[in-house]
């Protein structure tokens, strides 16, 4: 079942329109991994009862945010979907500044530059620039998403953010996905503690252990979260220490040329 925010499980929260949630948790069921989906399965995942998911998916697809497999009669994502997105994509000015940069930093080291914000517990590309290489071209793409505790950009967001943010965020993630923080709870503190140094986060194979990447907090773009930046790389052409020694402050270069010299303290 997809969690809700914490303070919107309080049941005193008149503001909070949970009709409109469980449709939203419906859509946030599909995935890379689950690109086709059954009322049967929409249940499984969200706690719902399948009379309740079949008229969500009726109501998604009269809207145009699903369709159906005429073959199967499983649902898969509409194209309207992406109508949601682009305005949002659309207002970030940091995108359009950021992607010259990107595409050049990218292919210089023939690997992948991403863009990324927090949605709840994870980070979420808004812009890529992927090298011409057929070896990256499955390492980034806009709309993809990372746990915040096991990949570089996920630790550079939490330590960009202030004491108080980040405290909230550990804890939360502890509560809620205690296997991950088991297996990457000490790599996020050893983050926490290199950043004051390096200014930037590193992963060596933490996600994939062919994949490889550096990340820096950008900037606070008005009224959202922290953006933050990363490099993906594949795990053969990068030698051990070369994160730090090379990559690392690379990437922390380009950052301070987008920034005015400094990148997010």
């Amino acid at each position: 079942m997809v969690d809700y925010p914490q303070d919107d499980k309080n049941p005193s929260d008149r503001q909070f329109a949970y009709t409109l949630a469980r449709g939203m948790d419906v859509l946030r069921c599909f995935s890379p991994e689950r690109g086709s989906l059954s009322n049967k399965e929409l249940s499984g995942l969200t706690g719902m009862p399948k009379a309740t998911v079949s008229r969500f998916t009726y109501t998604l697809m009269q809207l145009g945010y699903l369709r159906s497999d005429k073959d199967t009669g499983r649902y898969l994502l509409a194209p309207a979907i992406l109508t949601l997105a682009y305005p949002l994509l659309a207002n970030l000015g940091v995108r359009q500044m950021a992607r010259p940069a990107m595409h050049d930093f990218a292919n210089a080291v023939q690997g992948s530059v991403s863009l990324g914000f927090r949605e709840r517990m994870q980070m979420v590309y808004v812009e890529t620039a992927r090298a011409r290489s057929v070896y990256s071209a499955n390492m980034a793409e806009v709309g993809m998403a990372h746990s915040m505790i096991s990949s570089a950009i996920g630790r550079a967001y939490l330590c960009a953010c202030t004491s108080v943010e980040r405290d909230a965020l550990l804890n939360e993630a502890k509560v809620k996905t205690p296997e991950l923080w088991e297996k990457f709870g000490e790599a996020v503190e050893r983050s926490l503690a290199e950043y004051r140094v390096k200014r930037f986060c590193y992963s060596y194979g933490d996600l994939r252990p062919d994949i490889y990447a550096v990340a820096v907090p950008l900037i606070r773009e008005p009224n959202m979260e922290i953006a933050v930046m990363n490099c993906v790389l594949q795990s053969y052409q990068v030698a051990k220490g070369e994160l730090e020694s090379n990559y690392g402050p690379r990437l922390l270069s380009l950052v301070g040329s987008l920034t005015g010299g400094v990148a997010m303290r």
